[in-house]
């Protein structure tokens, strides 16, 4: 990357994070008021959106524009066009929306920068818990002020994996991979927010996380943190990923390796951190 590029990225990094704390406060302020939030459907009973996802992504979309109109941005509520762009925001206002309205804490805001195809800046903002996970590609992953180090384990059974499910995918396909992990000795946990899970992956909370079919504005955050904080992932932009969604995997070396033999034809190649 070019210095003039390393600048612009850094200038969107900084950016990128007010942006997030700003949309999480607001957010917050929609959670504290969620039993009189109008509430839809979108594919199934359990992919909700509300006004509250709306607004916040609106708010994001403001911003981003006041300072960087020439960039491209995709909204996981409001679409978007990133054909021919140098610079792609990818942006989930509220991730986790279930729990957000039930009134649980596993939700967050999430923002991914792509400069020229690559992602290069990963934020998770987490106001219930006064966290702010952010990473900028060849500068380390942190959250808040903490540089984040991707878990030590060597074994399925040394900690405990982040897991979730997509309705897009077969059921037999999770829980052939549950059954496995419970065989080798290992735990899972699935929170509900694919985005958050991530970032405590990167965080080394979780020993790694997997979810058979993601989108990019809740798989890019953690991509980049994971790769940022030392672990690897797949290659999740393969295959026009940006547009149709991928299989994520993310984990340090020895874990990546051992969930992905669990996942048999269903393995998948890796890309280093």
């Amino acid at each position: 990357m070019s210095s003039a590029s390393q600048t612009e990225t850094d200038a969107r990094y900084h950016y990128a994070c007010e942006i997030a704390r700003a949309a999480a406060s607001r957010a917050w302020s929609w959670y504290q008021q969620r039993q009189q939030l109008v509430v839809e459907h979108k594919r199934d009973l359990q992919d909700v959106v509300s006004e509250a996802d709306r607004n916040v992504e609106d708010l994001i979309k403001t911003l981003i524009a006041e300072r960087f109109p020439d960039d491209a941005v995709l909204g996981e509520e409001s679409g978007g066009e990133a054909e021919g762009a140098a610079w792609v925001w990818v942006v989930d206002p509220i991730d986790g929306t279930t729990c957000f309205l039930n009134g649980l804490h596993n939700w967050c805001v999430s923002l991914a920068v792509l400069c020229n195809g690559e992602p290069v800046i990963g934020i998770v903002c987490d106001p219930g818990h006064q966290e702010l996970f952010h990473a900028r590609a060849g500068k380390g992953a942190w959250v808040n002020d903490t540089r984040l180090q991707v878990h030590r384990a060597q074994h399925l059974s040394e900690g405990v994996l982040g897991l979730s499910n997509s309705s897009r995918t077969p059921a037999a396909h999770i829980s052939s991979l549950i059954q496995g992990l419970l065989e080798q000795g290992g735990m899972f946990i699935r929170t509900g927010s694919g985005a958050l899970t991530t970032a405590w992956a990167a965080a080394g909370r979780l020993i790694g996380y997997y979810e058979a079919h993601m989108n990019p504005w809740d798989s890019l955050p953690g991509i980049v943190l994971m790769r940022e904080a030392g672990g690897i992932t797949n290659d999740y932009l393969a295959n026009d990923g940006l547009k149709n969604g991928n299989p994520v995997l993310l984990a340090n070396p020895a874990i990546y390796a051992q969930i992905n033999a669990l996942l048999g034809a269903n393995a998948l190649a890796d890309t280093a951190g």
